[in-house]
């Protein structure tokens, strides 16, 4: 994963409250820090080869949210919930995974470390140095859908909605990944679940586990909105692009929250984190979305 370099202004850690005399030696405050909590040696490998090459555990998170998806799309054609058969759902699938990928990994370079990029173009091509950003992904499954869309007899919005409740199952696994890494850690903290990630670059002192709690919020807890709201709901039959827009919004909401607990990655914007200030971005698509799918007189063909 790319270094980070940036840590928020304000932000009080436990090293700037046990700065010492230049004579006193700190080890034994450290160590003494460092035995009350769990300290992360997580290897980033489920099987490694040679120094870089191996089975990585983020690379095999984005392999089971596209079979998680997959299986989803399969189990709603099964159920009359879905148009698209076994043959549709691979070209789907194929054109998701590139929108995903080549989204995700522009979205890092531009939205958050520009300069690694226009240093040296070739980074982008190194996938396993790291570096995906959720956002630029979601932007790129839009573009995905709207090739998919155009020359086949299906809705955009319609189909949104379909695919919208397949994505937690990918932010969960991308977020339990990034916890495995070592990578996205969270901010200095006292709570007793506190994680050091000094081998990643976390510093000797225990940090929120954010990556966990990103997990729980835009996995599991958008994972049960969004099937509840597709199986419970007649929203995406009468009104399709409604549950795009409320995905939209409510991950915006709970990457926000998530945000409050992570250690900036760049430099802020606004006096916000970049995952925050790019949310709000999401929060008027999505508002857009809810009010396009609920007027009166859109038609059900969408």
């Amino acid at each position: 994963m790319l270094k980070r370099n940036c840590v928020q202004p304000d932000h009080v850690s436990y090293s700037a409250l046990l700065v010492l005399p230049s004579s006193v030696q700190p080890t034994p405050l450290i160590l003494a820090v460092s035995s009350a909590f769990w300290v992360h040696n997580l290897s980033p490998f489920l099987l490694r080869f040679n120094e870089n090459f191996g089975i990585r555990y983020y690379g095999l998170s984005y392999l089971l949210g596209f079979l998680g998806a997959g299986w989803l799309l399969h189990k709603y054609y099964k159920a009359g919930r879905s148009p698209l058969d076994l043959n549709a759902i691979f070209d789907l699938m194929t054109a998701l995974i590139a929108g995903v990928i080549l989204g995700g990994r522009l979205g890092y370079f531009l939205l958050y470390q520009p300069e690694y990029l226009f240093r040296d173009p070739m980074v982008f091509l190194r996938v396993w140095e790291g570096g995906m950003a959720s956002h630029g992904g979601m932007l790129g499954v839009a573009i995905a859908l709207w090739v998919y869309t155009r020359k086949r007899p299906l809705g955009l919005l319609a189909l949104s909605d379909v695919v919208i409740s397949t994505a937690p199952l990918g932010l969960f696994f991308g977020r339990i990944a990034n916890f495995i890494n070592g990578e996205l850690w969270g901010e200095t903290t006292r709570v007793p679940w506190g994680v050091i990630f000094e081998r990643t670059g976390g510093g000797p002192f225990p940090r929120h586990p954010s990556q966990l709690y990103e997990a729980a919020l835009e996995g599991i807890f958008l994972f049960c909105y969004v099937q509840v709201r597709f199986w419970k709901s007649q929203c995406t039959k009468l009104h399709p692009g409604q549950l795009s827009g409320e995905f939209l919004l409510l991950y915006a909401l709970v990457r926000a929250l998530g945000e409050f607990y992570r250690e900036p990655d760049a430099g802020l914007i606004l006096g916000l984190s970049r995952g925050t200030f790019y949310s709000v971005f999401l929060v008027a698509a999505g508002v857009a979305l809810v009010a396009y799918a609920r007027r009166p007189q859109l038609q059900r063909k969408a």
